[in-house]
């Protein structure tokens, strides 16, 4: 069988070219050009995945060995094969007449020998020679084409452990990245909203986390002389205390008391409070909302 020529095969797998009638039905029919192809789609898919990326650092150098190995590898074996091939007729052996055969190894001619001028009497009555085999060049690009998708093989292996060579030492070289957080489960939340004089555009948000946390967002607080703190309000009694107090930021995680009934302590309450050594309310709230869930 005639393969497609390799060159033709990269044109295809990039894009750069469309199969003809005869290509696509020989492609329809050859597993080995169909491999090179998907071989070759596979190489140029791993470059273009790495278009984005920059200012990466060069792969450890036992990435490097590691491809060379293969590489090598399979040069070897390629160049082992071929030697196999090359085969050389022996003396006293015949040539063969006759209807041919197709052969794994190429194309034989004949089944029966015809004894050559330097065989014996014996070899010509009673031993049947060994057929001489001849590589046509269809047979050539066989192995050619065999030999080379070892090596396209090697080469995606290869590119492969580079990829992930280099994004591990990305991750290595880069230890300060901040993890990403894992989801934390919510199981009361309330959305907090300007009270009393309080400029409208205050807001906020609360959500008490499983853990037993409270975490706190707010915005556009008005400034005060002193600080906010953040209360748990019962209002049907309007019992209250503190549960602790936010800083410069906007965001807050402070620790709720163990076992705090939420559903009687269902008011979330942000103050202005002042530094008078009083630890009770000023009775100047900023935000409030209601806990649900």
């Amino acid at each position: 069988m005639q393969h497609l020529d390799h060159d033709r095969l990269v044109f295809l797998a990039l894009g750069e070219s469309e199969a003809d009638n005869a290509e696509s039905t020989h492609l329809g029919t050859c597993a080995l050009c169909r491999a090179e192809v998907a071989t070759f789609q596979q190489v140029a898919g791993l470059g273009t995945e790495t278009q984005g990326l920059a200012d990466l650092p060069d792969p450890p150098e036992h990435i490097w060995q590691g491809i060379a190995a293969q590489v090598r590898a399979a040069e070897a074996q390629q160049a082992q094969a071929e030697t196999r091939w090359q085969q050389v007729p022996g003396q006293g052996v015949g040539t063969l007449t006759g209807q041919t055969n197709d052969t794994p190894f190429g194309r034989a001619t004949g089944t029966t020998a015809t004894p050559s001028a330097g065989a014996t009497g014996e070899q010509a009555a009673g031993t049947t020679a060994r057929p001489t085999v001849t590589r046509l060049d269809s047979a050539r690009r066989s192995r050619r084409g065999s030999g080379w998708s070892r090596w396209a093989a090697t080469a995606v292996t290869a590119a492969a452990a580079a990829a992930v060579g280099v994004l591990g030492t990305v991750s290595v070289l880069r230890p300060d990245d901040p993890a990403p957080a894992p989801t934390q489960v919510v199981v009361a939340s309330a959305p907090l909203a300007a009270y009393g004089s309080t400029p409208p555009a205050a807001n906020g948000d609360a959500r008490v986390l499983r853990d037993g946390q409270l975490h706190l967002h707010v915005a556009n607080l008005p400034r005060v002389p002193g600080y906010y703190e953040v209360w748990l309000i019962n209002p049907t009694t309007m019992e209250m205390f503190s549960v602790g107090t936010l800083g410069g930021g906007s965001d807050a995680l402070l620790p709720l008391p163990p076992n705090v009934d939420l559903t009687s302590y269902s008011v979330v309450d942000v103050s202005a409070e002042q530094y008078d050594n009083n630890t009770r309310h000023s009775g100047d709230s900023l935000l409030r909302g209601t806990l649900t869930g």
